[in-house]
């Protein structure tokens, strides 16, 4: 007959099961990454990069189509010229007035007047140059935020997974105390201190992430970025706007060829009539690009807004870490600083994670238990899952008879619903 405890714990447990346990727990462990994590880190944010590739690609594109036009249809002018010009003559006139686009006309009273449209020769390439602006944020990003940001990112995944495997070796650990334990509340006691005193915890990641919470460089550099390309966008649309008010409803002008080599001749007319071929290419690039600036201003706003909440979907799942307690703690304020920076780069990293997929299916896993209260962090996961109780339970009393045996006794009614789980028990 099998002599039962005074805590009620059955005195033996399968060798398979034992070893199923192992291999579980072995599984666990997260491996060593083959390669270095620094190649495959993420520094910009995916809409930020969108905002990148759409702010500077759009109008380096479109340039790009209005240089090849200009190349393909040769003159980006037509002139009517009096019908005595030779073709010589005629060329001369579109030449001499592209290279001045002074349109010659009269006020209201009658007066002489001249209005450049010079800057009509000179859109595609301010259009370059807004590309560079565009670009001008990112590179302060890259060159003033991203040393610092990439080895913070390098440092916290590490740590991070890390503190899973450290959280599955303590399950190891108590299994073996377990194993080699005679007296089974020896192995209560060594539990209750890992679960009271956080047993192997290193507490230098939770520390370091506070630190930050305490650090505005990245949010700085971050928001002035964001500043500096919501006001490029701004000047973008405010110019193109400008254009069309000015000139880009100007497609005909008349232009003056009384110079050079057809200054003294008698017969050719003071101004005649020009028209530019290339004016309803400019005004859809123009449309184009300041449509798509103007849309492109709100997701920049929204970018900044992103800092004025934290992202708690990502730190909960990471309260399943012994060593992680920054929501339990209250200890987030503000979360406009740099931890939050880091938090929104870690969700854009999260490949480079691999401990997140494993604590989001204990956290699944938790949420569909009906003894919630058991599991708390993955340390009590992984002791239910090797078979150990999750806490202390109260156990049925033995009473001693004359024979030697012993006798169980019923257990309490608050055992009852335990009954059914896998005790802890030494052969």
């Amino acid at each position: 007959m099998r002599l039962i405890s005074r805590t009620g714990l059955v005195l033996c447990i399968s060798v398979p099961l034992a070893h199923a346990a192992e291999y579980m727990l072995s599984d666990a462990l997260l491996p060593n990454p083959s390669g270095s994590r620094a190649k495959g880190l993420r520094l910009e944010l995916p809409s930020d990069r969108i905002l990148k590739f759409i702010a500077v690609g759009l109008p380096l594109f479109l340039v790009s189509l209005a240089f090849a036009r200009e190349f393909s249809a040769g003159s980006q002018i037509s002139c009517f010229s009096p019908s005595n010009f030779t073709g010589k003559q005629s060329a001369y006139a579109d030449t001499a007035c592209w290279d001045s686009l002074l349109h010659h006309g009269f006020d209201a009273e009658g007066h002489a007047v001249t209005k450049s449209l010079w800057v009509l020769k000179v859109f595609p390439y301010s259009l370059l140059v807004v590309a560079v602006l565009m670009y001008l944020p990112y590179l302060l990003w890259r060159y003033a935020a991203t040393p610092a940001l990439h080895s913070d990112l390098l440092f916290i995944i590490d740590e991070l997974d890390k503190s899973y495997n450290r959280s599955v070796r303590l399950v190891q650990h108590m299994r073996k105390v377990q194993q080699s334990s005679t007296e089974p509340e020896q192995f209560w006691e060594e539990y209750e201190r890992a679960r009271q005193e956080r047993y192997f915890e290193f507490p230098l990641l939770e520390r370091y992430l506070v630190c930050k919470q305490h650090s505005h460089s990245l949010v700085i550099i971050y928001l002035l970025r964001n500043l500096l390309l919501l006001l490029f966008l701004a000047a973008t649309c405010l110019y193109l706007v400008f254009l069309h008010l000015n000139i880009f409803f100007q497609d005909e002008f008349s232009c003056s060829i009384k110079t050079g080599l057809l200054q003294a001749e008698p017969h050719v007319p003071p101004l005649i009539p020009c028209k530019l071929v290339f004016f309803s290419v400019f005004q859809l690039i123009s449309l184009a690009v300041g449509g798509v600036y103007v849309l492109l201003m709100p997701v920049v706003i929204y970018n900044a807004l992103q800092l004025c909440q934290w992202d708690k979907g990502f730190l909960s799942v990471y309260e399943m870490l012994p060593a992680f307690d920054l929501l339990s703690r209250k200890m987030l304020t503000c979360p406009i600083n740099d931890l939050n920076i880091i938090l929104l780069f870690l969700r854009a990293n999260i490949s480079e994670l691999t401990s997140f997929s494993r604590l989001s299916a204990v956290s699944a896993l938790r949420e569909a238990t009906a003894d919630k209260q058991d599991i708390d962090t993955v340390v009590d996961f992984m002791t239910l899952l090797a078979g150990l109780e999750a806490s202390k339970p109260k156990y049925e009393a033995c009473v001693p008879m004359a024979n030697g045996e012993a006798i169980e006794m019923k257990p309490g009614a608050e055992a009852k619903g335990k009954a059914t789980r896998d005790s802890l028990g030494s052969a």
